[in-house]
């Protein structure tokens, strides 16, 4: 129950912070959310930090880049815009730390099938890409010429696409044996 009642908040939070437009408000949402997270509050900001990197190096300077070419540029804007990514992906994984998600979507068989499908891949892709990695760099003395390294990086993305497909297979194979898909009720018989 704990972990349908966090999702739940985190559903209740993520459509409070794209509502509220004020900057301060945003502010003090990501001051709770840090408090929220108690000691795990600087490791799960270093990691928003790092995620958001992408974000704001593209979007915020190409915004910023625009807006002095138009002659219009609105911080404001940027400010809020910033901050609203970062308290959503701080979040998102303050979520991901504390929320089983299997249990919080137990009450919802197509949605746990779903959960459990995508984190059976996530950690099958986690490994394979750690495999992959560790082969390329053993394999190699220097650093491979761009074209070779797109050629190779096209070739583990073929891999990983086949291995997911296979896999989500089996899970589905095991899923069926253990009768998650048996229907449910008098008339289960008849189907």
């Amino acid at each position: 129950m704990r972990d349908r009642l966090l999702l739940i908040g985190y559903a209740a939070a993520v459509i409070a912070a794209t509502s509220v437009h004020d900057p301060r408000w945003l502010a003090a949402g990501l001051v709770l959310a840090l408090l929220a997270a108690g000691r795990d509050a600087p490791r799960l900001l270093r990691r928003t930090l790092l995620a958001m990197l992408a974000f704001s190096a593209v979007v915020s300077v190409g915004y910023v880049v625009a807006g002095l070419l138009a002659g219009n540029l609105n911080p404001e804007y940027l400010i809020r815009i910033n901050i609203r990514v970062c308290l959503l992906t701080f979040l998102t994984s303050l979520l991901v730390a504390r929320v089983d998600f299997l249990r919080a979507l137990n009450f919802w068989p197509a949605a746990s099938y779903l959960a459990t499908l995508i984190l059976s891949q996530v950690v099958t892709f986690r490994r394979l890409f750690d495999e992959l990695r560790q082969a390329a760099d053993s394999r190699r003395l220097r650093r491979l010429p761009l074209r070779e390294g797109y050629a190779q990086s096209a070739g583990a993305v073929v891999h990983l696409f086949d291995k997911a497909e296979r896999t989500a297979g089996e899970i589905a194979l095991a899923m069926r044996s253990r009768g998650f898909f048996a229907p449910a009720g008098p008339d289960a018989r008849r189907h």
